[in-house]
């Protein structure tokens, strides 16, 4: 393992030097291997406090595999159908043929909410929230990219619909419903999903110790609030690498649904593979590395990387707060190198980690 420590902080080392500002973790073998955090948490101060290990980052896309989670516990407890239209659960929805598995494989076809609400939402100093996001597409109905399942489109509007159909179908808040679900069995005790429910006009700034910088050529700039983080579902979950950690034991343990369910994340959702890309539950996968499933994310000041070497036993968790730009062929390079695995594949026992797991999930 020292080995690995070793060349882990040789390499991470050196992309903080190249731009890296943000906390890394690296675990084999369901043992955490490497932890460190590297610069500030904001750039532009005279006197910054440096970055912390524990600190929570806004996760951007890499959000979309723990909404998908909500809508597959759902799923198990007999409450949601994956092809059932989505007017079943959300009836002023004004398209015909859309399935909530549409949504989760990116094959809806929608069109974006981004680019809707930039058209006609009238007052950027109030939120966008999802319940004005759908009012929005059925008063305007915009013009769709293509018919439901005819090709992999990734779009966020599918997973900011598919918080919404989590609200309709459960009748909880969506923040609620992640943390009585997912985040609180699995003692994800700094994980939380950002909700401007509650406010009349949008911040300045995110209530959050470390926040997101737009990168320039002549320095960093905060990011201020935006009329767009009131929608949920398809970004801002805030989390620590530690809590993610925790969920990717959860997944290879299934602490929150059986094997049977889970495995319907990692499958591609469409047959054609859309430049070596494909896209299951909240998850993306590619040609170039099967065996492994991983999402990136970058949104308002944030940019993440997620990768689950589901054949080797690897998980690599970055969390920035800046728009460095992770190299993601470095990445990979790193997660699937053969070289320097430091432990052997025999020491990995699911069945034990999922016992010690369980024995400390905090008691209800």
């Amino acid at each position: 393992m020292a080995k690995k420590h070793k060349t882990a902080d040789v390499f991470f080392t050196n992309l903080a030097r190249s731009g890296m500002n943000g906390v890394v973790l690296y675990a084999e073998q369901g043992q955490v291997v490497y932890k460190k955090a590297f610069g500030v948490r904001e750039l532009n101060r005279r006197h910054p406090d440096s970055l912390r290990v524990d600190d929570q980052f806004q996760l951007s896309s890499d959000s979309k595999m723990f909404t998908a989670e909500a809508v597959m516990i759902l799923y198990a407890q007999g409450k949601l159908d994956y092809d059932a239209d989505v007017r079943t659960y959300i009836p002023e929805f004004p398209y015909e043929g859309v399935t909530v598995r549409h949504l989760l494989n990116h094959r809806s076809g929608l069109p974006r909410y981004d680019a809707m609400a930039d058209e006609f939402w009238p007052d950027r100093s109030k939120p966008f929230s999802n319940e004005e996001m759908i009012k929005m597409l059925a008063e305007r109905k915009p013009e769709v990219y293509a018919s439901p399942d005819v090709t992999f489109f990734y779009n966020n509007i599918n997973y900011a619909l598919l918080a919404s159909v989590v609200e309709r179908v459960s009748g909880q808040h969506f923040e609620d419903f992640m943390r009585e679900n997912i985040f609180e069995p699995l003692g994800m005790d700094r994980s939380y999903i950002y909700s401007m429910r509650n406010d009349s006009v949008v911040s300045l700034y995110m209530d959050c110790p470390v926040q997101g910088h737009e990168l320039y050529r002549k320095g960093a700039v905060k990011e201020q609030n935006d009329y767009l983080n009131g929608v949920m579902g398809d970004k801002i979950m805030f989390s620590t690498v530690d809590d993610i950690y925790k969920f990717m034991m959860a997944l290879d343990c299934n602490l929150l649904l059986p094997d049977s369910i889970q495995c319907e994340a990692f499958k591609p959702g469409s047959d054609f593979w859309k430049r070596g890309e494909n896209y299951g539950f909240g998850w993306r996968m590619s040609e170039k590395h099967p065996g492994a499933v991983y999402h990136f994310g970058w949104w308002k000041g944030y940019r993440s990387a997620v990768i689950r070497n589901v054949a080797q036993n690897r998980v690599l968790i970055i969390l920035t707060n800046t728009t460095y730009n992770l190299p993601g062929e470095l990445l990979w390079e790193f997660v699937t190198d053969s070289t320097y695995c430091s432990l052997p594949e025999s020491s990995w026992n699911p069945e034990v980690l999922r016992f010690e797991l369980m024995q400390s999930k905090p008691e209800e």
